[in-house]
């Protein structure tokens, strides 16, 4: 495709090729080689120069990546060898990655599992949707998706991917996106020893007949399996000890929390070795949940694929390569990406601080006080000469008053607006210095807010709170929540499926 004119020769990084400025063809996304598929290899590259895929374009395919999606029963059958993915949260450019032979494996000759969270938090949930479909509709006999807890309307209008929608296509893009995700399968069987899901199990998950008794096509519900499975948590202890088998996930603000004495029983039931999780973020990009013991095999293992999470939580990613019977972990760096302004902002909304900060400047140099003002106190001084300014303006004040008490109590005020405008020039320059460092820290967060004090501590505070995993993951745990009931959009609608099919299985052999 034909890169973007620059016909004023002003694009400040010559080096960076300047992106398509049409989306791509559909003679050159479904070539008739091909046969009707994709050119998912054209597609990705196309993807990769931040070309765009017309709304049409994406309609055929995402209508016809869900006629396969209808047909795969709510648990899916597999045998190695295959590629576990764990979140990848709308990192495109980690994707790329992460398809490559030596890290998960070109998908040509690879099997498949993604367990979820392709959207959210990232900036590029629509690139990922679009190769991840076109992969599936060239490869649909090795490529399956699972559903995560962020393919629901409650998450992506809480968080950035309806944004991402409206900005990229419009509103009827994001309905549709969203009826396609219900079609998801909910969790995959692989060669018969593990269980493969998003989230965790469930008081009410006893046996697989439970999860192919669903019905998994519309919202998820707040409460119940189907919730569970797209968002419960192992207890994080070392034996996976807790009081009773179940307990609230107050971190989730939704489902349970499950220890070792649950997750051996079901397995134990099921003829199961491990339960094979995403759902969290890990330093490593895995983890082994031992709690039999070191030499045991884990009861359960928790793969994470988005690595620097949110550009800022600095952890590895890492995919599952089962093969031969044998579980190998493959981790990899993240991969640098074209900048967007944080949740899409157009220029002038970005640059509203900045003007604010001058404005706020401007506003101090007419009141003539100088850089010596403290956070607590003012210099008499400049009292004084704020005194003299307003000379006219206090005594018609004062012929108005009944007493001299009015003259303490403005000049009181008239101190405490100077303390005032001090301030805000602090924090407004603290804004603008640091604005790079601020957009990381918030890591996209839907409620854009800081961890409290940080801005007016300044610089150093900033600082630290991005030096390491276990910080980034403190200040970003509020978002790790279910958003509440008033924050819940619309029910999806109904999808009609016959019953025998909702309940019935995928084999691979």
């Amino acid at each position: 495709m034909d890169l973007l004119n620059d016909p004023a020769n002003d694009r400040h990084v010559k080096t960076l090729k300047p992106p398509p400025h049409r989306p791509l063809m559909r003679n050159l996304m479904f070539p008739d080689k091909l046969k009707n598929k994709p050119d998912w290899k054209l597609l990705r590259d196309h993807l990769q120069k931040e070309g765009r895929v017309s709304k049409e374009d994406l309609y055929k395919l995402v209508g016809d990546c869900n006629k396969l999606l209808k047909n795969e029963g709510n648990v899916i059958y597999l045998q190695d060898p295959l590629t576990v993915v764990g979140d990848i949260h709308g990192q495109y450019y980690d994707l790329l990655k992460l398809l490559e032979p030596k890290v998960g494996g070109n998908p040509e000759t690879t099997k498949y599992l993604f367990l979820g969270d392709f959207v959210d938090r990232g900036s590029y949930s629509i690139e990922v949707i679009i190769l991840l479909y076109a992969i599936k509709l060239n490869y649909p006999n090795t490529v399956y998706f699972l559903r995560g807890n962020h393919e629901c309307r409650q998450l992506t209008a809480f968080f950035n991917f309806k944004e991402e929608c409206l900005y990229k296509y419009d509103q009827e893009t994001y309905d549709m996106l969203m009826d396609s995700f219900d079609l998801f399968p909910l969790a995959c069987i692989i060669n018969s020893k593990f269980i493969a899901i998003h989230g965790g199990i469930s008081p009410d998950l006893k046996s697989l007949e439970d999860i192919k008794r669903l019905d998994r096509y519309h919202e998820p519900p707040r409460s119940g399996l189907l919730c569970d499975l797209l968002w419960s948590d192992p207890v994080d202890q070392d034996q996976g000890n807790m009081d009773g088998q179940w307990k609230g996930n107050e971190v989730r603000g939704c489902s349970w929390f499950f220890g070792n004495e649950a997750a051996s029983k079901f397995l134990q039931k099921n003829n199961l070795i491990s339960i094979i999780r995403a759902h969290e973020a890990q330093l490593d990009g895995y983890k082994m949940h031992r709690w039999h013991g070191g030499k045991d095999f884990p009861v359960v293992i928790t793969i994470f694929s988005a690595p620097n999470y949110c550009d800022v939580y600095n952890n590895k990613g890492a995919v599952i390569k089962f093969e031969n019977n044998t579980l190998n972990i493959q981790q990899f760096q993240y991969t640098p990406h074209p900048y967007l302004l944080p949740n899409f902002m157009d220029i002038f909304t970005w640059s509203i601080p900045f003007v604010a900060e001058k404005v706020t400047e401007m506003l101090y140099n007419l009141l003539q006080v100088g850089d010596q003002v403290d956070d607590e106190e003012v210099n008499e001084e400049d009292i004084k000469q704020f005194k003299e300014m307003t000379q006219q303006q206090n005594k018609q004040f004062d012929k108005q008053s009944t007493g001299g008490s009015n003259t303490a109590k403005n000049t009181e005020k008239l101190k405490k607006k100077i303390i005032f405008v001090a301030n805000m020039i602090k924090m407004q320059k603290t804004l603008r210095e640091q604005s790079e460092s601020i957009i990381y820290l918030k890591g996209a967060c839907p409620d854009k807010r800081l961890p409290r004090g940080v801005l007016t501590a300044g610089k150093s505070a900033i600082m630290d709170a991005l030096a390491d995993f276990n910080l980034a993951r403190n200040a970003d745990i509020v978002n790790e929540k279910m958003p509440t009931v008033t924050q819940t959009p619309q029910q999806s609608i109904s999808i009609n499926k016959s019953t025998n099919s909702t309940s019935s299985n995928t084999k691979k052999k």
